[in-house]
């Protein structure tokens, strides 16, 4: 799902590979919910961190009065992206560092509280046995709600296995931060890369939006190849059906050339504008486990550069959870609602706090009209590529692939996709695959994220 540019003008691939789980986060503190108090619960040993209404994490004496229990793991490596780690000798990140002071014991042995996530245990564990050891991530959320139900990021890495201070786990530390295939980095918060066919949504929304088209099935006056403002570089289709293709049509073959005309007719701030309404540049965003920035190049962008943009590529990068809320306002009717991974703190006094959210209150990003527009052609779109055939319109889902080759031998497929779950809820969901590019032209090669994104939504069905 890539398409073919030639000339001298150069194309980055993955901009940003970003740092592993933040380890300095705040507290994402939250006001006491009185009317919600269970009964308490206090037991010896460090709070836990909850997955379905089950302890993900657990805890052991260590007999040393400094420092007297040891964290333990239950399924490690499936939810470190979630958990993050707790080490003796290295310190916290992910929720075990947000929420460090609820989660440790207190002077007499009994934990202050523990966390209740929002993951859906069977969803996670789809995600992560469909990306298997590949390096790629998924996250789906409920789009209506904003609750993240699985934050997968592999390989990973089994926090148990450096919870002590011991030789091994002085071993195991040193040879997870050593491992050229990145383990201990976050891909589905942590990494922003170039996101590919994926953005032609926010372009299409953009255009939409400025009455450059009044229907997604508007003929689009788009030349087969395009060639970029001031230079000599074009850029082709997947489909001889790219020329002139409407929205819908340019959604369904994959038109670059459709995209990165109307990236260049609409200019770089109008679509930047947009992007920023989506969740593009802000770098606030936490879950409360801090969020890279997802990025739309600032500044004076030139002409050739819009145009780029407007296929995914050039300076634009995203993160999966980014591109996850791309599809979260389709399917939510045009309305971004700030994600979340933690349901409630529970204390071992029996009170329970919600938690704070960072993205601020639910935002009308675009129309109802330009998200249901839309929401027709990606179902359109996901009708091709989906293993099922025509039947995922009838099921009400709607994606779009896309393929970014960043070497010869490296490129990273993409799926944002979103669906009508089970009892009425509207999920979102994207995923991310790296590995060797596609020997040919069209879907080829975005197979493997189409694949992680299905086991997901059936997952949930």
């Amino acid at each position: 799902m890539h398409s073919t540019i030639r000339g001298a003008l150069s194309v980055s691939g993955v901009l940003a590979v970003l740092a592993a789980l933040s380890s300095g986060c705040s507290n994402g503190g939250a006001q006491t919910d009185s009317a919600d108090k269970p009964n308490a619960k206090p037991h010896r040993g460090l709070g836990n961190i909850l997955v379905g209404g089950q302890p993900v994490t657990g805890s052991k004496a260590t007999g040393n009065k400094k420092v007297p229990y040891q964290r333990t793991y239950t399924d490690g490596a499936l939810y470190a992206p979630v958990t993050g780690y707790r080490s003796m000798g290295y310190g916290s990140a992910g929720l075990e560092a947000v929420y460090g002071d609820v989660l440790a014991g207190t002077a007499s042995g009994t934990a202050s509280g523990d966390v209740v996530t929002t993951i859906d245990p069977k969803a996670q564990k789809a995600a992560f046995d469909a990306l298997g050891d590949r390096q790629g991530a998924a996250v789906a959320l409920d789009a209506e709600s904003g609750k993240l139900l699985t934050v997968v990021s592999t390989p990973s890495y089994d926090p148990a296995t450096f919870s002590g201070h011991r030789p091994a786990d002085e071993k195991a530390w040193k040879a997870a931060n050593a491992d050229e295939r990145s383990p201990m980095r976050n891909r589905a918060l942590r990494q922003a890369s170039a996101p590919g066919g994926t953005f032609s949504i926010v372009v299409a929304a953009a255009a939409l939006e400025a009455g450059l088209y009044k229907t997604v099935d508007d003929r689009t006056n788009s030349p087969l190849p395009y060639v970029l403002p001031l230079t000599t570089t074009s850029v082709t289709g997947a489909s001889p059906q790219c020329k002139d293709a409407s929205i819908r049509q340019a959604l369904r073959h994959s038109c670059d050339n459709v995209f990165a005309k109307i990236a260049a007719d609409l200019g770089a701030a109008r679509l930047r504008s947009t992007a920023e309404r989506f969740g593009f540049n802000d770098d606030s965003l936490a879950v409360p486990v801090k969020v890279s920035k997802s990025s739309y190049p600032q500044g004076d962008v030139s002409a050739p550069e819009a145009a780029l943009t407007g296929i995914g590529q050039g300076t634009l990068t995203a993160t999966p959870l980014e591109m996850a809320r791309v599809a979260a306002v389709i399917a939510n009717g045009g309305r971004l609602v700030a994600p979340q991974m933690v349901e409630r703190v529970e204390k071992a006094d029996g009170s329970t706090e919600k938690p704070k959210t960072s993205g601020g209150q639910v935002e009308q990003v675009v129309s109802r009209d330009t998200a249901d527009a839309l929401r027709s052609a990606l179902r359109t779109a996901a009708s091709d590529v989906l293993s099922q055939g025509s039947e995922g319109t009838e099921s009400g889902i709607g994606g779009k692939t896309g393929q970014v080759t960043e070497t010869q031998n490296s490129a990273t497929s993409w799926f944002t996709a979103y669906a009508d779950g089970a009892n009425g809820r509207r999920i979102a969901v994207a995923a991310c695959v790296e590995g060797p590019p596609p020997s040919g032209e069209g879907e080829k090669g975005t197979e493997q994220a189409v694949a992680v994104v299905e086991e997901i939504l059936a997952s949930m069905s």
